[in-house]
């Protein structure tokens, strides 16, 4: 009874996740689930037309049924929490999911629908929170891997970005307490204050110049000449960090696409001979160094194993190690997936699949022979392919190292 839930919680944390071309419930349900979205968003903007007053039944009835799937959505993913973080125990993944990015959107867009049922005297402003259901389309990056290179490149560049605001805030402040100083006799009724000062540096530091506030001396004209040249500077700095960040990010998508090609750089084989410390360890208890991971365990019947946890290592063994280096492993899971008849992936070439720059193949086995994965490597029906991944991959199945 306990394995027949297990299962079902598995299949329905498949179907909730990003479909393939072989599983057809799931790809129903994210065409289902976009449609609920684009129609909220239709929603919330139909509403803002006089003419909308004819269809108020029918937007609202639509409106219902669309949270509601949303509401029970959102709980389906915290049931299921534990496979999209597998190295974390049922609890804490659930915790986990509900306070990430990802888990707050999903919470926000249905939740302020039933504000007003709790706390009627609030309803007016509840429905200004509404609007929050837009933020909805940042689910969008799930189902695009190439939506990440924006949250990739904003990670990395967070340091740089957050220095080069830091300057444009002081710039903006320095110019304010400066053109009050120059303009408020001439005009007191314009910049009344430094806080009239600092919206005429915003607007013209950032290049809006909105005239409604603008010098009048000839020392705060040349002032805001000067402010003008550094307001072209000072957006092109934010700017150009981040068009040197998606280029960076780029090339080394195109690096780790070709990974495939150097393959001698990628894995090493171990012999285990009668004298190793690794002989009667388990996987678990192995203390590699950073950067190498065991990748698979060929036995000296010729036969290939997965690396489990408590696969313990025998006399001439060959262990298969990867040595590709990562940063931060922590999330890094062994998955394996076997090809059925009408997967995508049969008679695809492995450097023409469409995979994350987040997984990389290690192995695959055909007919119970290894093979080492290249590039023009042509992938057939009942392959097992094992796959080092931090995404979880639909119909893959979970190995615990």
């Amino acid at each position: 009874m306990q394995d027949q839930l297990k299962q079902k919680k598995k299949r329905i944390f498949d179907i909730i996740q990003i479909g393939n071309a072989g599983d057809f419930p799931s790809i129903l349900f994210d065409v289902v689930m976009t449609a609920a979205i684009l129609c909220n968003l239709f929603i919330a903007i139909f509403d803002t037309f006089e003419a909308s007053a004819d269809y108020k039944w029918l937007l609202h009835t639509v409106e219902c049924v669309t949270v509601v799937g949303f509401t029970v959505e959102y709980a389906l993913r915290v049931w299921t929490a534990e496979y999209l973080y597998p190295q974390m125990p049922p609890q804490k993944a659930r915790w986990r999911y509900i306070f990430s990015f990802t888990g707050i959107i999903d919470l926000l867009s249905f939740l302020p629908f039933y504000l007003p049922v709790f706390f009627p005297a609030g309803i007016v402003a509840f429905r200004m929170f509404r609007v929050i259901r837009i933020l909805r389309l940042f689910r969008v990056n799930r189902y695009y891997d190439a939506f990440n290179v924006i949250s990739d490149v904003l990670r990395r560049k967070r340091g740089q970005i957050v220095s080069s605001v830091l300057i444009i805030l002081i710039l903006m402040t320095a110019s304010s307490l400066c053109m009050y100083g120059l303009e408020h006799e001439a005009q007191p009724e314009v910049f009344r204050n430094a806080f009239s000062g600092f919206w005429w540096s915003v607007s013209t530091l950032l290049t809006v110049g909105y005239g409604d506030i603008y010098p009048v001396t000839v020392a705060g004209r040349i002032f805001g000449i000067i402010i003008t040249f550094l307001g072209v500077g000072m957006v092109a700095i934010p700017t150009g960090i981040l068009s040197a960040g998606f280029v960076e990010q780029y090339s080394m998508i195109r690096e780790s696409a070709n990974y495939l090609l150097n393959e001698e750089m990628r894995f090493v084989r171990l012999g285990i001979g009668a004298k190793h410390p690794w002989i009667g360890r388990k996987v678990s208890g192995l203390d590699l160094p950073p950067g190498l991971f065991l990748a698979m365990i060929q036995r000296p019947d010729g036969s290939m194993l997965a690396p489990e946890g408590n696969t313990v290592i025998g006399e001439g063994d060959v262990a298969v190690i990867s040595a590709e280096s990562s940063a931060d492993r922590s999330s890094l899971t062994l998955r394996e997936i076997v090809l059925g008849e009408h997967h995508p992936w049969n008679g695809c070439r492995i450097r023409d699949l469409d995979l994350s720059r987040r997984t990389l193949i290690v192995m695959i086995r055909r007919n119970g022979d290894p093979l080492v994965p290249k590039g023009d490597t042509v992938l057939k029906e009942k392959d097992e392919i094992f796959l080092c991944t931090r995404k979880n991959i639909a119909d893959s199945k979970l190995i615990r190292v």
